[in-house]
């Protein structure tokens, strides 16, 4: 069970049982694990570069994860990306930290960002970059 729709269901479904306010980056025009975190009751909310014409049942906001909208972000325990270009790691490990929420990431193929973080396997490969439960260690 391989497919597009596999993936898009195992990555929403891990994230509505273990999450309650999460933010997909860069959704584009792929709804699919938006809608089932939200039909799980979890608050989701998405944002992209551009305008994407997605669904109205999503709340959606045009943002720039190189250069974001705090605002946008605050209050979420989760922000996740699907497949998103490996140079967005490290401004979304910035964004993860500076509200203090998890990142998750389902990349593309075998691609992976520094040492791949905590691998989540939910029925697909998930790259957890910064667990805010976990105490920030001092530089």
């Amino acid at each position: 069970m391989g497919s597009y729709k596999h993936i898009e269901t195992s990555i929403g479904e891990y994230i509505a049982k273990h999450y309650t306010n999460t933010i997909e980056v860069g959704i584009g025009e792929n709804t699919e694990a938006a809608r089932i975190i939200l039909n799980a009751g979890v608050r989701v909310r998405c944002t992209d570069i551009r305008e994407s014409g997605i669904s109205e049942w999503l709340c959606f906001a045009i943002d720039d994860v190189f250069s974001p909208d705090i605002s946008l972000y605050e209050g979420a325990d989760l922000i996740y990306a699907i497949r998103p270009a490996i140079e967005m790691i490290p401004p979304l490990l910035t964004l993860a930290r500076t509200i203090n929420c998890d990142l998750i990431v389902y990349h593309l193929g075998f691609e992976f960002y520094g040492n791949g973080g905590e691998k989540i396997d939910c029925g697909v490969l998930l790259h957890r970059y910064f667990n805010a439960s976990e105490p920030v260690k001092q530089r």
